[in-house]
């Protein structure tokens, strides 16, 4: 396998009679050996983009592609040594499972016992033998999927690239077929980029995840650091799901007290709560100052629910809506002037329009600079 790294990569598209487009601003990113790196991020953030640089699909505008500390800028895709998986599958509808799968092995001309023995070895790991005689016509979605899988396995890559691979697929077989992914990743010890704009299959996948906006990286990290430490409001709001709670507000000093007070003209449904130690200290220097308090849904629970609920840190909210989700209840509450989610236990019931109180799991809350949009440390 191989590490890839990106230096100073951008990408600029003529813009014709208008302005030119920049869709990936200078980025610098390294993908170790054997790892699987997500690129997620809302469309036209330059994710794709950036994987088409990398299998020289795309003409890079600045910056270097090095796959084995080798500059690959120049070198033809054919000559790169990488495999990749697109969004539409691209099967050659006239051939079977086996002659897909063997397209690439017949073109480099490699020995016909060598062919079959790799064919047959990438059907066995996807469970796909039965199928080699048939057509693409005759496959399901996630069939072909995985046809689509075994004709990057054949080529032996040092690098797989995979571009939104399960996005024409139903809820049910995205799961399914992201979990076998996972599994082909670690029984093929493989070098894998995987690019999507479903935050769930990046959190679920991916060893480190990049977060991208606007041709931009704002966060590369381990998925559980991106979710309980992001370093700025994008990440913050983009992964998770629901997404965290922000309010905007302020700081103020009350004794030996630091207190978040929401902007609400209405004082009677105003949001106030004491910060702990640590966020006070994390706030110091925004006493009344504007300031963005965010915590994530699953951090705000039902003071009923709650053994010696802190009352520093409880507020109260009007009940919207409540969503069953099965396993857990979403409640869509309004503070006047927020709404903001809490995720509660499933057998909890709660009257549409009562006003209810909750207790915020202080520890878990961060606080960010509204202008710089970054969290404070």
């Amino acid at each position: 396998m191989a590490t890839v790294r990106l230096e100073k990569l951008a990408k600029i598209f003529p813009g014709g009679k208008g302005p030119d487009v920049r869709a990936v601003n200078s980025i610098d990113l390294t993908i170790q050996d054997r790892e699987f790196m997500v690129l997620v991020g809302p469309s036209g953030c330059g994710k794709s983009t950036t994987l088409r640089m990398i299998a020289g699909l795309e003409e890079i505008s600045d910056g270097t592609v090095s796959i084995d500390d080798k500059v690959v800028n120049n070198v033809l895709p054919k000559n790169r040594d990488i495999a990749m998986v697109f969004q539409n599958y691209a099967l050659y509808p006239h051939m079977t499972v086996f002659d897909n799968m063997a397209f690439g092995l017949k073109l480099r001309k490699f020995p016909k016992n060598e062919i079959q023995d790799r064919v047959n070895e990438a059907a066995n790991i996807l469970g796909i033998r039965e199928l080699l005689n048939r057509k693409p016509k005759a496959l399901s979605g996630g069939q072909r999927q995985r046809v689509a899988v075994g004709r990057a396995i054949v080529r032996h890559p040092k690098v797989f690239l995979l571009d939104e691979p399960l996005s024409n697929l139903d809820a049910k077989m995205r799961v399914s077929m992201r979990t076998e992914i996972s599994k082909l990743h670690a029984r093929l010890a493989a070098t894998m980029i995987y690019v999507t704009h479903d935050q769930v299959e990046a959190m679920t996948m991916g060893d480190r995840i990049t977060v991208m906006k606007d041709g931009d990286i704002m966060q590369v990290a381990k998925p559980l650091d991106l979710y309980n430490h992001p370093e700025n409001i994008f990440v913050a709001s983009f992964i998770g799901s629901p997404p965290m709670n922000l309010f905007k507000g302020k700081l103020v000093r009350e004794g030996n007290s630091v207190l978040f007070v929401e902007d609400n003209n209405e004082e009677e449904t105003r949001l106030r709560f004491h910060l702990d130690d640590n966020l006070a200290r994390k706030g110091a220097e925004y006493i009344d100052k504007p300031i963005i308090f965010g915590i994530r849904p699953e951090d705000i629970n039902d003071t009923l629910t709650v053994a010696s609920p802190d009352p520093r840190h409880t507020i109260k909210a009007r009940v919207e809506i409540s969503e069953p989700m099965g396993s857990e209840t979403y409640l869509y509450l309004d503070s006047g002037a927020n709404s903001f989610i809490a995720r509660v236990r499933s057998t909890d019931r709660f009257e549409i329009n009562s006003r209810i109180n909750l207790t915020l799991s202080m520890e878990r809350g961060h606080l960010f600079d509204p202008e710089s949009d970054k969290v404070l440390k």
